[in-house]
């Protein structure tokens, strides 16, 4: 499988935090488009189907990514 270059990965996680945030607090039909299309764009680059799986794997993608820092592992500790 071919991997997405970390810097694209890096600016469509940036892309889609701030898109999420414009959205939450404008909610038009753009906006939602926008988010739409860099979620379809981050499951493509890192090969998944779920924009939160995506963003998981983008972020331990990233330089300075820590593979146990994953938010995922520590909520199933008590």
């Amino acid at each position: 499988m071919l991997l997405a270059h970390p810097a694209l990965l890096s600016d469509l996680v940036a892309e889609y935090e701030t898109l999420r945030v414009l959205d939450a607090e404008d909610g038009g039909t753009d906006a939602r488009r926008r988010v739409d299309d860099v979620a379809y764009s981050l499951c493509v680059a890192t090969g998944t189907s779920d924009i939160d799986a995506a963003l998981v794997a983008a972020r331990h993608r990233l330089p300075g990514a820590r593979v146990h820092d994953d938010s995922l592992i520590g909520a199933a500790r008590p």
